[in-house]
């Protein structure tokens, strides 16, 4: 415990031993298996109390401040700025990268046992603050990215089934119009 260090020793011994958990956290996310990080787990679901987005919207005005934070570009490069493409396909890997981003960010959090193990009561509490002040946000921003990721992907599945119907029903016309 630290309880009897200096102050510089304390904070020191705190951001290394934080450096390293979260370096270790991330290059864990990073070589984790994929499937992992699939929306379809029950970490990732949604909650009923975040209203479909709603919750961060409304309450925490997400929208406000979620693009002055910064933004990790994964490993593949792959920037969630804006959507490049609007394909199933880029969409789930987006998913799958909010649900990356959620788990990383929620790993990191769990340095406040460490936190609290070795820091007098006082400034555990305020690193665990600071803790949870840099993570959190960033957990709510990946939930509620891919809560706008899911709307969008259920509408682009309905949008390709109804030209699906469309064209077989023009192709239908065609050939009916073809056999009299």
């Amino acid at each position: 415990m630290l309880s009897d260090q200096p102050l510089i020793t304390t904070i020191l011994v705190n951001i290394l031993l934080g450096a390293v958990w979260h370096y270790a956290t991330f290059f864990i996310c990073i070589f984790k298996d994929t499937a992992s990080f699939s929306p379809d787990k029950k970490m990732y679901q949604p909650h009923k109390w975040e209203n479909g987005g709603k919750f961060y919207s409304d309450v925490l005005k997400i929208n406000q401040w979620k693009d002055l934070l910064p933004q990790h570009i994964g490993k593949d490069g792959f920037s969630k700025n804006h959507l490049d493409d609007i394909s199933i396909e880029y969409i789930d890997r987006f998913i799958m990268e909010t649900c990356r981003g959620e788990w990383n960010h929620k790993m990191n959090c769990w340095f406040f046992v460490i936190i609290m193990l070795i820091n007098p009561l006082f400034i555990g509490l305020i690193l665990t603050f600071l803790l949870f002040l840099g993570n959190l946000p960033f957990v709510f921003i990946q939930r509620y990215n891919r809560l706008r990721l899911q709307k969008l992907r259920k509408a682009v599945i309905h949008k390709a089934k109804l030209a699906e119907k469309k064209s077989r029903r023009t192709e239908s016309n065609a050939l009916e119009a073809n056999s009299r």
